[in-house]
């Protein structure tokens, strides 16, 4: 085995990591869809030859985390040692390592001297990939209806994708091809710069010592973390949190999770959580454990640690097959997301227990899909947002207010970019809301409300949600956040609530109002500081003074 010194080590290490940040730029900056482009639901990074990661950018943490497991899954078919010059390896397969059907996953092979010695890999949510309904189809009832499927399969980029059969398939079974196709040329292109620069490295430090690299990098990650937990309180947690509903009863759908903190080490059990159901809620394994991971991270260790493939050694997940966190074929899974913060926040109120001062309370957490679709005489035109909240509160700081939750990264669309791409709709309302967080100690985030003008007939409206009916819970004393909602306030005058998982057709005058909730606050109120009320009283966030209930109680 190659010796790497510490100087060289030091470069290198800090070239790939920078080679994937160049990445994610390139991959956000090539985009055609607004939900790339905009929105930044994408993610890149740079794998070793074994499909381990070695360094991601700083995009979407739910679409990296479980990243080896979809290139090995891709390598299982197709070795390593079989690859050429020009491949390419794809998968979007929700049971064979992929996450949700919107979600392809790209790997190029990086050759030098004729040997893979890894791989550029990006990931981007496409805005339609087909199934029942442009965007999503809320009322799938098996994996086939979602869209296209890519099992784990290799493709040659010139003779496939570049005016091939591959590329023509794709963009026959689409309905915004511009779009969809462009947004596949962002990942390809954000692999080329990984294959680019890590050829560079090899170049001017030899393959040996990159590969050493790569395998350092991983080690060293995963002995910061076993650091980490060996200092964490040990014994055995339990949290739990659940999901409104499956969107045909009212009845919750329950997550469980056991947590052991060992010496070096830690076990996360979902057993206890419910049954798959029959609609989009699944969540696949590959999916869960990217969401116990990113917990336990940003818990138990310290943000400087690089999460890679080494980052995950220390930590064992045990999911029961056939459950809500880890479906049998061929469920559908399009809005896995909301089970897998529930997974999220299952583990925070277990580690809660071992680290209070280190956990967040529960926030909105909750991927909210809002998808507007018109067809018209050009063809398709489909918008498709993700909405945030409120973060919750911690014991040192207030939550963050209206941003995307944990597990995801996502911006806004700027509503001048909307009104560029979109001539069917246009935004009338955006603002913080009032109110809308727990109070405490320290106060959860706000949420916001975004309100649409429907300007054309038969525009088709698809969402999915949560926290509808079951508020963010408060901790040690913090208040819950608030519920969200979404109406529609007809051209007639009346006023139609939906559920958090709805399709409705929308009219010419037709406004839809979408609301999302705050985050839950952390420590009772009667702690929180003067200046800290005083300034949300001054900044409109507040419009009640807590402290009134206190002073007449004292009288």
């Amino acid at each position: 085995m190659i010796q790497l010194g510490p100087i060289d080590y030091a470069v290198i290490s800090q070239a790939l990591i920078a080679s994937a940040r160049e990445m994610g730029v390139k991959l956000i900056r090539s985009a055609y869809s607004t939900i790339l482009r905009e929105a930044r639901d994408g993610s890149a990074g740079l794998m070793d030859r074994h499909g381990n990661t070695v360094a991601q950018a700083e995009l979407i943490p739910m679409q990296l985390g479980p990243i080896g497991e979809t290139l090995r899954a891709c390598l299982k078919r197709h070795p390593v040692e079989t690859l050429k010059e020009g491949d390419f390896l794809i998968n979007n397969d929700p049971f064979e390592g992929g996450q949700h059907i919107p979600d392809v996953f790209i790997f190029t092979p990086i050759f030098v001297a004729g040997r893979v010695v890894g791989f550029g890999a990006s990931v981007a949510h496409h805005l339609d990939l087909g199934g029942g309904a442009p965007g999503l189809n809320i009322h799938a009832s098996d994996v086939y209806q979602e869209g296209l499927r890519f099992p784990p399969s290799k493709y040659d980029f010139q003779r496939d994708w570049n005016g091939g059969s591959f590329e023509r398939l794709v963009t026959a079974n689409v309905r915004v091809p511009d779009l969809t196709i462009g947004d596949f040329n962002a990942q390809f292109a954000a692999n080329a710069i990984g294959v680019l620069r890590v050829k560079q490295l090899c170049e001017r430090y030899g393959t040996d010592k990159v590969e050493a690299a790569m395998k350092e990098m991983q080690d060293y990650s995963e002995r910061r973390v076993r650091a980490a937990i060996a200092q964490a309180p040990k014994g055995t947690f339990y949290g739990e949190d659940a999901v409104d509903d499956d969107g045909l009863t009212d009845e919750p759908l329950l997550v469980k999770a056991k947590v052991t903190i060992a010496e070096d080490s830690v076990e996360i059990d979902f057993e206890g959580t419910c049954a798959q159901v029959k609609r989009n809620l699944n969540c696949p394994y590959s999916s869960t454990l990217s969401a116990a991971l990113s917990c336990v991270k940003s818990v138990l260790t310290s943000p400087d640690i690089p999460y890679n493939e080494g980052m995950a050694r220390p930590i064992t997940i045990k999911v029961p097959y056939g459950s809500l966190l880890n479906p049998r074929p061929p469920a559908p899974v399009r809005a896995r997301m909301i089970p897998a913060y529930r997974a999220f926040n299952a583990v925070m109120k277990a580690l809660a227990q071992a680290l209070p001062d280190r956990v967040i309370a529960t926030g909105f957490d909750c991927t909210t899909a809002f998808c507007l679709s018109h067809l018209g005489e050009k063809g398709y035109s489909v918008y498709l947002e993700i909405f945030g909240g409120g973060y919750g509160a911690s014991r040192g700081a207030d939550g963050c207010d209206a941003v995307d939750s944990p597990l995801s990264n996502c911006s806004n669309a700027p509503v001048e970019s909307l009104d560029i791409d979109y001539d069917f709709f246009r935004i009338v309302g955006y603002e913080l809301a009032p109110d809308s967080f727990g109070l405490g100690a320290r106060r959860g985030g706000a949420g916001f409300s975004r309100r649409c003008e429907i300007l054309r007939d038969d525009v088709q409206l698809a969402i999915y949600s949560d926290r509808f009916r079951l508020a963010p819970e408060g901790l040690l004393g913090g208040e819950p956040g608030q519920r969200g909602y979404c109406r529609v306030h007809r051209a007639n005058g009346t006023v139609e609530e939906l559920k958090s998982k709805a399709a409705v057709d929308l009219a010419k005058g037709d406004i839809v109002e979408m609301f999302v909730g705050g985050g839950a606050g952390f420590g009772r109120v009667e702690e929180r500081p003067d200046a800290m009320i005083d300034r949300d009283l001054a900044d409109g966030l507040l419009t009640r003074d807590p402290r009134s209930a206190r002073r007449l109680a004292a009288e």
